[in-house]
């Protein structure tokens, strides 16, 4: 008779054969970010090697990507040519370490491709739909090279999509101030947990940064650059602005 295998041994098969088809080690180091953002993120961060869909908030992709520039990661943006640079850079994106590819055009595919030979995060805004073949083939450069891709919109076989709801800013008074902070609701859904994941996030904080609510500290309130590709925030803006007048 067969001996039964131990419950310990049949996890560790099946760890090592998830490992196998998705080429990369589930406890493989992340790239960094934001301790609010890393709440909903599988790993805690960025895994190397894999995809992920995210909303076409200008905030929440430079909240993902100022850590790990910080860190010392190079990221790649292609696709935005409205991207505000002040904007990046006051939520703490290293401009040092940003390359940008505005607008690509209907081969956007193939650069975003070319960069994640050469980049550890690529950003991507879609022009159009990809052809299955081209993107199982990113997929495989993706593991291949430990590159991290960030896509505005839907993506087949991502590690986790985020989405940004139940917007609140704060700092205006009776319609005089300035906007100081905005607070946001941060949903993750992924293959590797049964319920979707939420955290409440201050993005950007009073300080221009990202963090949890209650960790910030009383701030004068400064006014938070709108620039050119803020996309939502400005328009989020001129709605409370609306409002409160």
């Amino acid at each position: 008779m067969q001996a039964t295998r131990a419950p310990a041994d049949e996890v560790q098969r099946l760890r090592a054969q998830l490992e196998r088809i998705q080429g990369r080690s589930l406890d493989a180091p992340v790239l960094p970010v934001a301790p609010p953002l890393a709440h909903v993120l599988p790993g805690r961060g960025l895994r190397p090697g894999a995809a992920y869909s995210v909303p076409r908030s200008m905030s929440l992709l430079f909240g993902l990507l100022a850590q790990a520039s910080q860190a010392g990661s190079w990221c790649g943006v292609v696709g935005m040519p409205r991207l505000g640079a002040e904007a990046a850079e006051s939520m703490g994106v290293d401009l040092s370490r940003l390359v940008l590819v505005p607008d690509p055009g209907a081969r956007w595919l193939t650069v975003t491709a070319t960069i994640a030979d050469v980049l550890p995060i690529v950003a991507v805004r879609p022009a159009g739909r990809a052809p299955d073949g081209q993107i199982a083939r990113l997929a495989g450069r993706l593991r291949e090279r430990g590159a991290v891709l960030l896509v505005q919109g839907p993506w087949p076989q991502v590690e986790a999509t985020l989405e940004v709801g139940d917007v609140s800013w704060s700092g205006l008074g009776r319609g005089h101030g300035y906007l100081a902070e905005r607070a946001v609701t941060v949903t993750a859904t992924s293959r590797r947990w049964p319920v979707a994941r939420r955290s409440r996030v201050l993005l950007p904080d009073a300080h221009g940064g990202v963090a949890a609510p209650e960790a910030t500290a009383p701030a004068p309130p400064r006014l938070v650059p709108l620039a050119p590709g803020a996309g939502s925030v400005a328009d989020e803006a001129s709605d409370a602005l609306s409002r409160a007048g």
